[in-house]
This record gives C-alpha cells, sequence and structure tokens, in this order.
C-alpha cells in the first residue's frame, strides 16, 4: 500500500513538474516576443548621412515631438511647448550611465557654442525615483543634484523621466538624444553613445529647420 502511494505522489509530482516547465517555457516565449517587438518600435537601423555603417535611430525621427511638463531640480516646472523657436536637444540620461558621462562634456560644449543661434538642451533624468516617500525622493534628488554639479552641467535637468519614456517609443538604452527643430519635429535621434561631430551635425540639422 505504501508503495502504491509513493508511486501516485511520484507520477504526481512529475505531472506538476512537467506543467510548470510547460508554462515556464511558455511564459518565457511570450516574453521574449514581447521584448523583440518593443526593441523593433523602440530602434530601427537607418543609413548614415555621411556614407558610414547604418545607425540605430527612433522611428520617432520625423515626428512631432510628444509635448511634456517636468520639474526640474529647483522645483521649476519645464514644458517642451515653452520652447517653440528653438531647436531642442533632448538627452535622456542617468547618473549610472557610464556612457552618459562621455557624452556630457560634449552636450556643454556644443550647447555653449550653439545656444546664441537658439539651441537649448534638456537632460531628463532616468534614475529612479520614489515619488510616493518624500523623504527618499529629497535624498534621490539630491543624489542626481551632485552629479549635476560634478558634471557641471548649466542646462536644465528634469526628473521622472519615466513619466513620458513611452510616449518617445520607450526607451531601453542610454543615453537617447532626440533633436528637435523650431517647428517641434524630431529631425534626428541617436540611440547609445555616438561622437562629439556626430552630435553636432544633428544639432546644425535642427537649427536648420
Amino acid at each position: 500500500m505504501k508503495q502504491k502511494i509513493f508511486v501516485v505522489l511520484f507520477l504526481a509530482a512529475g505531472l506538476v513538474l512537467a506543467v510548470w516547465t510547460g508554462w515556464s517555457n511558455y511564459r518565457y516565449r511570450q516574453q521574449a516576443a514581447q521584448a523583440q517587438a518593443r526593441t523593433i518600435t523602440f530602434a530601427e537601423l537607418a543609413p548614415d548621412p555621411a556614407g558610414g555603417p547604418p545607425q540605430l535611430t527612433s522611428p520617432m525621427a520625423g515626428k512631432p515631438a510628444p509635448n511634456f511638463t517636468l520639474t526640474d531640480l529647483n522645483g521649476r516646472r519645464v514644458a517642451l511647448g515653452d520652447l517653440k523657436g528653438k531647436a531642442v536637444v533632448l538627452n535622456f540620461w542617468a547618473t549610472w550611465c557610464a556612457p552618459c558621462k562621455i557624452e556630457t562634456p560634449w552636450l556643454i560644449d556644443l550647447r555653449n557654442q550653439y545656444a546664441a543661434q537658439g539651441l537649448e538642451v534638456l537632460a531628463v533624468s532616468m534614475d529612479d525615483l520614489d515619488l510616493n516617500d518624500k523623504g527618499k525622493f529629497a535624498q534621490e534628488q539630491q543624489s542626481i543634484a551632485r552629479v549635476v554639479a560634478q558634471l557641471h552641467i548649466p542646462y536644465p535637468v528634469l526628473l521622472n523621466g519615466d513619466s513620458i519614456s513611452e510616449s518617445y517609443g520607450g526607451l531601453d538604452q542610454m543615453p537617447t538624444t532626440f533633436f528637435i527643430n523650431r517647428k517641434g519635429v524630431i529631425v534626428a535621434a541617436q540611440i547609445g553613445l555616438s561622437t562629439k561631430n556626430d552630435l553636432e551635425m544633428k544639432m546644425k540639422r535642427a537649427l536648420a529647420n
């Protein structure tokens, strides 16, 4: 009798394991398909105008930049629409992003060079924020402010980038930068770290329109 019970339990355990394995494999395939679909939506290969190899860019290029209002490190509300008539470099970055720290000095130099022509840079922080805990939020904000001070960033740094990331196609790689012309249209996008020359070329494209 005990042997039969043991056999039944063993078979039941095997059945449960088989069902669980099948379900896990199904969920894995489903999640992988969703991730692939999102990647296709988020980025695509585009020809390099300079004749180099194709580059990853966003399908948002050529479309009006979605408007938004975010708060900067000083508590001031900044709306993209307030900068109409200017060329805007919208740079999604994070304090933990090493490539962002390489790129930031280039953005600072180029912003200083072209500001008189009507160029502005907005840095949108993708750092996690606890919006439900004022104490933690204050600490997280201070951490971002420290990095901003270390990098000597002179342009506005906006918080809570997660709240607008989906409207910009979903952001899976940092930095991601959108170049918006004076009419509010995204004329170019850059996913990941590029070069200073490439950034300047795209800024000029935004300024020219």
